[in-house]
């Protein structure tokens, strides 16, 4: 394939806030699906209430969205760099948009997991190829550095915020309005990606439309995070689990080897002879899996044991989203151009490290200024993990590649955040049945099993600083990312 790379012009004031608006418009986006991901959580007992769920078909108003979106991000990534990343993100945009009207205007169970369904297809659309703009838009070290950790601010922060926001929207109007919220803002995104994202010719799909890969990969990656989430309900040695489990490993490993035989493969495995592309993507799914005892667990914890309502557990949690965001915005990358992406990234993972060990002592009785005030400052350490990993992870691959390897990235985020509700969860509820027969008070028993899930949370962040130590590389400054674009970029 044939592509020029044009000059780069760093100094030109309009090229300039082109790509800052551009990366406006790419944050915006994300923090609006990762918003989506979160806000419902705060609502789903008002969703129940009026749609009249079960307690198990609740949960598919967040499983039908984890499963699309996870399953089809490789996917999209690699149709991205084919026919355009900037055509993609503007479909997935267009598909979020409309489908948060739809189940905005849900009446039933039926209409809301459809919607929920969509969702998660445009979220998938738009968020595998976010990566790949951003990092051929900025390719000076300082600016790119500044630039992710402004993007890495919109995913740290924007769940804590979610759930205030949540509770706000819920309490104030409607379940309905964390829905139509995004309508305004999708139609904004959507405008002003057209004018502000750069154009480029895509390589079409007959240079890589591995059908039978694509269908190969989807099929598993969505029967396998449908099999890690309804572990809590049929339990691990369960017939359903490992039938699932297997026939989803099948078609994974039959993907694998039609890549390695394909003329034109989905998903390149020369990709994985990068040590940043594959150990950031490993050390990204265990931070994340142990990062759900902090985002989903710790809310459970002021609920359950405290007594805090969904509105107070969004302010209790804000502390976090505002020091995550304030590292991310203002001293990850200075840290980063000064230290390397690699020292900042150890030093991030010890303080989450902090953060997990010390929430394994929290008391029944809690005092939030003494017991929980500083774990949500040290899970500032998220605001150092983040922007270093994203720069970590897209180091080792070359611009032809930015789509698919952002689409890589956001399904090991998917996976990560999957694994860690299904093992956590799990595992929690176990111990909390186990002191709960022991004649433990609920409160007491629930706190046990919360105690569980915290510790294996710091074992995940262990097994990760060792991963990123003994993996990880600190790349050259001229191949931090893809440092100069092989696509021709044009006035949109």
């Amino acid at each position: 394939m044939s592509y020029t790379a044009p000059s780069p012009q760093p100094s030109r004031t309009g090229t300039s806030r082109s790509r800052w608006l551009a990366l406006t418009v790419l944050s915006a986006a994300t923090l609006m699906t990762i918003l989506d991901g979160s806000i419902v959580t705060v609502a789903m007992p008002a969703i129940q209430r009026d749609l009249g769920f079960s307690p198990a078909g609740l949960s598919w108003t967040v499983n039908a969205y984890l499963i699309a979106f996870g399953g089809l991000l490789l996917l999209a990534g690699r149709l991205g760099d084919l026919i355009g990343r900037k055509a993609m993100f503007l479909a997935g945009n267009a598909v979020f948009t409309a489908a948060s009207l739809l189940a905005g205007a849900s009446t039933g169970p039926g209409m809301l997991i459809t919607a929920r369904f969509l969702q998660g297809v445009g979220s998938a659309m738009a968020s595998a190829v976010v990566l790949g703009i951003l990092v051929t838009l900025f390719t000076d070290a300082k600016e790119r550095a500044k630039a992710i950790g402004i993007f890495s601010f919109t995913g740290a922060g924007g769940a804590s915020i979610g759930q205030v926001l949540g509770g706000v929207l819920t309490d104030a109007l409607s379940w309905h309005w964390i829905f139509f919220i995004n309508l305004p803002i999708g139609l904004v995104t959507i405008a002003l990606a057209v004018r502000a994202l750069p154009g480029e010719r895509g390589a079409g799909l007959a240079a890589g439309a591995d059908v039978i890969g694509a269908a190969l990969v989807t099929g598993g990656l969505m029967l396998g995070i449908y099999t890690v989430v309804k572990i809590e309900q049929y339990g691990w040695l369960a017939a359903h689990t490992l039938g699932l489990g297997a026939v989803s490993l099948a078609l994974l490993t039959a993907f694998v080897i039609r890549q390695a035989t394909a003329e034109t493969p989905l998903m390149p495995l020369r990709i994985f002879r990068s040590r940043n592309v594959s150990g950031a993507n490993l050390v990204q799914i265990l931070t994340l899996s142990a990062m759900f005892a902090f985002q989903i667990i710790v809310a459970l914890y002021m609920q359950k044991v405290l007594g805090y309502g969904a509105l107070d557990t969004g302010l209790a949690m804000l502390p976090a989203a505002v020091a995550i965001g304030g590292v991310s915005l203002f001293v990850s990358a200075r840290l980063n151009t000064r230290f390397g992406e690699r020292a900042v990234l150890l030093a991030g993972l010890v303080l989450l490290l902090g953060a997990m060990g010390w929430l394994t002592r929290v008391p029944v009785n809690a005092n939030y200024v003494t017991d929980l005030l500083p774990v949500m400052l040290l899970i500032a350490g998220g605001g150092l993990v983040l922007p270093a990993l994203t720069a970590l992870g897209m180091s080792g691959a070359d611009a032809d590649d930015a789509g698919l390897a952002s689409g890589l990235f956001n399904t090991t985020q998917q996976i990560g955040m999957a694994v860690g509700v299904a093992v956590l969860s799990t595992l929690a509820a176990s111990r909390t049945e186990e002191l709960l027969s022991t004649g433990r008070s609920e409160a007491a028993a629930l706190t046990g099993g919360y105690h569980l899930a915290f510790g294996i949370a710091a074992a995940l962040l262990m097994a990760a600083f060792v991963v990123a130590l003994v993996v990880l590389r600190q790349p050259e400054p001229d191949t931090a990312t893809p440092a100069e674009p092989t696509v021709q970029l044009k006035a949109a």
